[in-house]
């Protein structure tokens, strides 16, 4: 493996590792503040590439940059407050279905207003082309914007849960929502900018991921088993374990597709004696970029059964 290949598929993990952490960072606050497993959150992200790719043709993308978000944000603090506010007293059961509900009217109204084929959303002119080449392996600049914005963003989470007033009544709200109340403070309205906030960073994410990928209906329903991944990984309510999850699915995941080499292959590189028949014939000449699709999932499988509490949680189960 050349260093050059091994240095740009790295970067490239990276970003996309960043990219799913814009995800999941918004689902853990969400999870960990109100116990809500919020099955509309990649749908906040898909609506994010959308409505980026419709503000983008009428003013242009850097305006979309903010527009887009506060947009899909808003909606899932209204989301919060008249909907799942409502269903909050009978339990988690009905707070799963009704996002779960949410997801698919999202799907339906973005088919209805855009298509169900994919739409023409590009990354800017000024942010395409290559950052630098390594001995002919180019690393795209946009790849080094998301990897930019993803860091900012992750700064930003943690000066405000840290060093400022809301993040603390957040933090507390965690875990002693009736003395933050007693306290005087408006513990439905921290739910709801929670909410409305986990859903603008999807919403972000969306804008930044949505022309680096491709933006179509079925982009939620990729991405989403993914960032549950993470969040399963890292460990539930942990934003530093979502955090590492995303990276080491990201790096992971880019490697295998990049690596051009058979099971067999591999196997006879690790020392192993195979032949055709110790996988059964079709198996043996498997690619490991065929496999990579599986591979958090294994990921996943793994660390429930030696981890239930994933890389960095602290709940158990």
């Amino acid at each position: 493996m050349h260093m050059e290949f091994f240095t740009v598929s790295l970067l490239i993990g990276v970003s996309y590792g960043l990219l799913l952490f814009m995800l999941s960072s918004g689902l853990t606050l969400i999870f960990s503040m109100m116990g809500v497993l919020n099955f509309a959150h990649a749908s906040f992200y898909m609506l994010g590439a959308y409505l980026a790719y419709t503000v983008t043709a009428v003013v242009g993308y850097w305006p979309a940059l903010v527009v887009a978000p506060l947009l899909v944000g808003l909606l899932g603090a209204l989301f919060e407050k008249y909907a799942l506010r409502r269903v909050h007293k009978f339990g988690h059961v009905p707070e799963l279905l009704i996002t779960f509900g949410l997801s698919y009217i999202i799907l339906e109204l973005v088919q209805l207003v855009w298509g169900t084929s994919s739409v023409d959303y590009r990354v800017p002119d000024e942010l395409s082309g290559p950052l630098f080449t390594l001995w002919g392996t180019q690393f795209p600049i946009y790849r080094g914007f998301m990897m930019g914005v993803s860091l900012l963003m992750l700064v930003a989470i943690w000066q405000l849960l840290t060093r400022t007033r809301i993040g603390l009544v957040i933090q507390a709200a965690l875990t002693h929502p009736e003395t933050v109340e007693t306290l005087g403070h408006n513990v439905p309205r921290v739910f709801m900018l929670v909410f409305g906030g986990g859903a603008a960073l999807a919403g972000l994410a969306g804008v930044i991921g949505g022309n680096a990928f491709v933006t179509e209906p079925g982009m939620a329903a990729t991405v989403g088993s993914i960032i549950f991944v993470v969040v399963v990984v890292g460990g539930m309510g942990s934003l530093s374990g979502a955090f590492l999850a995303s990276i080491l699915i990201g790096v992971i995941q880019t490697f295998a597709v990049a690596i051009d080499a058979s099971l067999m292959g591999l196997a006879a590189n690790l020392g192993m004696s195979v032949t055709p028949e110790t996988f059964g014939y079709p198996l043996w000449k498997l690619k490991i970029s065929q496999v990579a699709p599986i591979l958090p999932y294994l990921f996943l499988v793994l660390i429930l059964i030696f981890r239930p509490r994933g890389l960095l949680g602290t709940r158990e189960g």
